[in-house]
């Protein structure tokens, strides 16, 4: 596994170039870790009523499709679709999506909700991990973004300039986590921590105000790494740490340092330096790691590594450590990053469980624990694209289990885009009454309620300790600025995805 291998790119298409431009993705995409799933018969049927939407309601407002889907009434549509084809799920109208005017109004109504995004990736200039660019040269360039460049691109998409643009600029994002990936192979490191150090620097510079914020990557059991870890926690100051259990998830075949949290030789020397060191930095006692994304068919090639990337290390190292925090990115969920959705479906229509979305929320009520918390990053964003009831199922089961003020907002942007989607369909998310009756959720109410402001920023804020006055600071800062002057320019949501999907079958 790892990189995908020339065979397999031969059965991809840029997602960039092929993928349809709907406001919501009509299918997978992968990176280029993955094999992205076949597009399912629902997002074929889905895509087929964004398309007429789109048609019908952009000539009634003699616009283009492709400009329509730029727009507020655009992303309503979009959702209206998403109903028609999955059941109500979400809270829109068919009025939103036909009359610009109300769309607007509310988008703009909900535009200065506060959202604090902690999973969020670009890639380094020198990066090799997007071989699918040289694929994509081959078959004509994507095209640079005229509102940053006005050139030629190919793998810019990728990288900071047009991050920003999709994060800052074309999404209500106000503050957000640069992430990583380490790998055994140097070269395929996402961003090495100081990347993600200088990035954060030049951000909060240029705004102003504090934000970005930026994970160090933590290597347990490489030779060195806690020499390592003390050296860059003096160095680079990070403000939280991120680690894979797995040991290398980009090359799997090259994963020759598992670990598991519970580790008490390996492990709790680490934990107990964020423990000294949260006296002065009182962010390091957040720590993220990457669990789930192991699908049956990346266990069939990896089998050796299944038990490193289950929830099974959480508990007892949470108990163990009360002073930190255990935030678990993509909530362990297991069936994205090559497997599919349908996966999810079956499993809890024979179940009543998702893997290990359960497993996560009930380690509270297992081991006595409140220091245990469910990141959205993938999770949120691979089931709502593909079957939103299993969205809705896991949604209710994180908040039911861990509590609403334990689950977190990231979107793992921009592998998926601009989050503004992901956003929109937390915003207007509902559980369906039945699945409330059926597993005893909690609605999650409107989309400025105390649950949907709680995982969309309250939460990492009181994690981060991101205080009312370094919040209130940006609404007045350079960003805050640039990003008024780019909605009066016309902003141009690109509705671009970024990766791969598979080709077409006949």
């Amino acid at each position: 596994m790892g990189l995908l291998s020339s065979e397999e790119l031969k059965q991809l298409l840029p997602a960039e170039t092929s993928a349809f431009p709907s406001p919501i993705p009509t299918q997978s995409v992968s990176s280029d870790e993955f094999m992205p799933a076949a597009q399912t018969a629902k997002q074929r049927e889905f895509e087929a009523r964004i398309k007429e939407y789109g048609n019908e309601l952009a000539r009634h407002q003699g616009m283009s499709r492709r400009a329509f889907f730029k727009t507020a009434a655009g992303m309503a549509a979009a959702f209206v679709a998403m109903n028609e084809t999955y059941g109500p799920l979400y809270e829109v109208s068919r009025a939103e999506a036909a009359i610009p005017e109300m769309a607007g109004e509310r988008a703009q109504g909900l535009s200065k909700q506060f959202i604090m995004d902690m999973h969020t990736h670009f890639l380094r200039d020198d990066t090799r991990i997007m071989n699918f660019v040289r694929q994509r040269e081959a078959v004509g360039k994507a095209g640079w973004n005229p509102a940053l460049q006005g050139k030629p691109q190919t793998l810019e998409d990728l990288k900071f300039a047009n991050y920003f643009k999709e994060v800052f600029l074309d999404s209500d994002t106000q503050v957000a986590c640069i992430s990583g990936s380490a790998s055994e192979e140097p070269r395929d490191w996402f961003l090495t921590n100081q990347m993600k150090f200088d990035a954060r620097a030049n951000v909060n510079k240029k705004a102003g105000t504090k934000r970005m914020f930026s994970h160090a990557i933590m290597t347990p059991g490489w030779p060195g790494w806690l020499d390592k870890v003390d050296e860059e926690m003096e160095k680079l100051k990070p403000d939280s740490w991120k680690g894979y259990t797995i040991g290398d998830n980009t090359n799997k075949h090259l994963a020759k340092h598992p670990y598991r949290l519970d580790d008490e030789k390996l492990m709790y020397p680490f934990y107990e330096r964020l423990v000294k060191w949260s006296k002065e930095h009182p962010g390091v006692v957040n720590v993220c790691i990457h669990k789930g994304l192991f699908p049956p068919q990346v266990e069939n090639k990896f089998p050796h590594l299944l038990g490193y990337c289950t929830v099974a290390d959480v508990g007892k190292a949470a108990k163990d450590w009360p002073q930190l925090n255990f935030i678990i990115y993509h909530s362990g969920y297991r069936f994205a990053g090559g497997g599919t959705v349908e996966q999810a479906w079956e499993q809890l229509q024979r179940t009543g469980r998702v893997e290990w979305v359960n497993d996560l929320a009930e380690i509270p009520a297992q081991y006595g624990v409140k220091n245990v918390y469910g990141d959205l990053g993938q999770i949120f964003a691979q089931s709502t694209m593909a079957d939103p009831r299993v969205c809705a199922f896991t949604m209710g089961t994180l908040i039911k289990g861990l509590g609403a003020d334990h689950v977190c907002w990231g979107s793992d942007a921009v592998w998926t885009g601009s989050p503004q989607w992901q956003i929109e369909a937390l915003r207007r998310l509902e559980i369906p009454e039945e699945m409330q009756k059926k597993y005893g959720f909690t609605p999650m109410g409107p989309a400025d309620g105390q649950v949907k402001k709680a995982i969309f920023g309250d939460n990492n804020a009181r994690l981060y300790n991101f205080t009312p006055k370094q919040r209130s600071a940006l609404e007045n800062d350079r960003f805050a600025q640039i990003k008024e002057n780019y909605k009066k320019d016309g902003e141009d949501r690109s509705n671009r995805t970024y990766g791969y999907i598979l080709k077409p079958t006949a």
